[in-house]
């Protein structure tokens, strides 16, 4: 793996040395854009709005619009905004690892310390191991300020963007129930359920992305000439609005399907 980013942990007056390596990879299948009528490839073009003529990636420079005028905007300007924060990891403050919701939680990394960061890093990792809490901090990567999380994974510390508070939106418009009464008995058997679906031992790692396996079988079968089945699947709802019955029928064992000999 590749290192994205290098820089150091701000943790008090001890710097601790780290590269940052992505964590996560696409498991989709890379799908092209063809013309339908001969499937050829459609490329995209970067053209000048003004002269009407293609436009190579060097020559390509951001910038910001201020009073109808683009102000160009350089690499140089983005590294003065605040350089100490595309260096360095600032821990902020520690805090309980419940006490940020899920919806907080965006991308995660790997960190690794660099050479003369080893003990450092152990030590803020076992430390966070012993408190039970995670390290809220701040930096920039890729011209952007991230705020983000530390905390032990196995022997790794794992860093995990977070979204600010401002990015997240309000769900007042939405039509959320809040004066439905749930019967006792109506709780009890939903509960009955969540229990029945909840094994002893389970993992996460279990459940895999089988959508682009079938998406494959179906690209190989029309590259032979095969005409593919479209198979039919229809929502039923359920015909009785009574939720006692409802969840009595899904807590009744499912018949077992024979295999074939």
């Amino acid at each position: 793996m590749r290192a994205i980013w290098t820089g150091a942990i701000g943790f008090g007056l001890v710097n601790i040395p780290v590269r940052i390596f992505t964590a996560t990879q696409e498991s989709t299948i890379d799908l092209d854009m063809l013309d339908k009528d001969d499937l050829a490839n459609i490329r995209y073009a970067r053209i000048n709005a003004d002269t009407g003529k293609e436009v190579p990636w060097a020559n390509i420079i951001k910038g910001y619009k201020l009073n109808d005028e683009y102000i160009p905007v350089t690499d140089k300007d983005f590294e003065q905004v605040n350089p100490k924060k595309s260096k360095l990891i600032e821990i902020e403050e520690f805090m309980d690892i419940d006490a940020i919701d899920s919806t907080y939680y965006e991308t995660p990394y790997y960190l690794e310390p660099s050479k003369g960061g080893e003990k450092a890093y152990v030590l803020l990792r076992e430390a966070l191991k012993e408190s039970g809490k995670i390290a809220v901090g701040q930096f920039v990567m890729r011209t952007k300020e991230n705020l983000c999380i530390l905390k032990p994974q196995g022997d790794m510390l794992l860093l995990q963007k977070i979204r600010y508070a401002e990015e997240i939106r309000s769900y007042e418009d939405l039509n959320i129930p809040s004066d439905i009464t749930i019967k006792p008995a109506e709780l009890k058997m939903a509960q009955a359920l969540i229990r029945q679906l909840s094994p002893k031992k389970t993992s996460i790692t279990k459940y895999k992305d089988t959508y682009d396996q079938e998406l494959m079988k179906i690209i190989e079968a029309k590259a032979k000439g095969k005409k593919v089945k479209q198979p039919q699947f229809k929502l039923v709802h359920n015909k009785t609005k009574d939720l006692m019955a409802q969840l009595k029928a899904s807590l009744e064992p499912k018949p077992k399907i024979k295999k074939a000999s």
